[in-house]
């Protein structure tokens, strides 16, 4: 588990990240979004224990992250976004050598184990200087995961790697996610909606939103655009429907179909629905568009920055 209370980071007047508090258990995926310099990387480096805190407090897996530094390192698995591999190292030594720094038992076993988990294991003769950019991100998974680490902190861990690669990369951190806490950064929306349980998104180092996917999709297209399609040309159901409260437009964008735009915090497609039967509709369709979480980040860092703009 993760327990995060107040933490902050400063670079003399420069604030990374600004009081921040969330917390992430046991058995979750918890994608941590936000712009290029939101604070993600520096929150992650403090968590692991790379650096530390100017203010706040926080527990990794139990112990504290001040205080306990060395426990916490134990039990956390880290792949940053830059992995530090040693490119004249095989891939073998290279993780025989992370294990004996992190004094595993049977490290031999292990390794041949982990290797097998990532998919790396018919090029674990290879130098790392000679494999692909996604090989090398297998690696550096390969040696977050090493020592079964209770937490798992990844730093854009798809970065690199081919649609084959990702799908088995995911498949990877659903199995982990099951037992372990894992933390993940990326770019790449989509793979956050598809993975994580919640996002926590964050722009100029403080949280702006944090729900599962759906709940966000929900808070803020709360009157999202509803798609409603009738038997036959729809004839005077576009004056029947603008009658109705809270519909902030009503389009007409083809014979029977329309789109509807709703004002937040109502769900109105039990009065749409209404409206269309007692006027003598046949109803065919009647769905509200979701919101993806690339639209969602979107709309929540632009409004974030416009409000931090305006208040400078």
């Amino acid at each position: 588990m993760i327990q995060v209370e107040g933490l902050t980071k400063k670079y003399g007047e420069r604030v990374a990240v600004n009081r921040l508090t969330f917390k992430a258990n046991k058995g979750e995926i918890v994608g941590f979004l936000g712009p290029n310099g939101a604070g993600k990387t520096t929150t992650m480096r403090i968590l692991t224990g790379y650096m530390p805190p100017t203010e706040g407090k926080a527990t990794v897996a139990g112990y504290d992250l001040i205080t306990e530094s060395i426990e916490v390192r134990k039990r956390v698995g880290y792949l940053p976004e830059n992995v530090p591999l040693y490119p004249e190292m095989s891939v073998v030594q290279y993780l025989d050598f992370m294990s004996e720094l992190r004094q595993i038992p049977k490290r031999q076993d292990r390794v041949d184990e982990v290797m097998e988990v990532v998919h790396i294991a018919d090029r674990a003769e290879s130098f790392i200087g000679n494999l692909s950019k996604g090989l090398r991100q297998r690696v550096g998974l390969a040696q977050a995961l090493v020592h079964k680490p209770e937490v798992l902190i990844l730093d854009e861990p798809m970065e690199g790697l081919d649609p084959q690669q990702q799908i088995e990369v995911k498949n990877l951190i659903r199995e982990v996610g099951k037992e372990q806490v894992v933390m993940l950064s990326t770019h790449i929306l989509a793979h956050a909606q598809e993975l994580c349980n919640r996002v926590i998104i964050i722009n100029a180092g403080q949280i702006v939103a944090e729900d599962s996917p759906e709940r966000l999709s929900a808070q803020i297209a709360g009157g999202a655009r509803v798609h409603l399609q009738v038997d036959g040309d729809g004839a005077g159901l576009r004056d029947a429907l603008q009658a109705l409260p809270g519909l902030s437009k009503v389009n007409a964008v083809a014979d029977g179909r329309f789109e509807i735009e709703t004002a937040p915090g109502k769900d109105a497609r039990p009065a749409i629905a209404r409206a269309v039967v007692d006027g003598g509709w046949n109803l065919l369709e009647l769905h509200r568009e979701k919101l993806s979480l690339e639209e969602i980040f979107i709309e929540l860092t632009r409004e974030e920055t416009e409000e931090l703009q305006a208040s400078s």
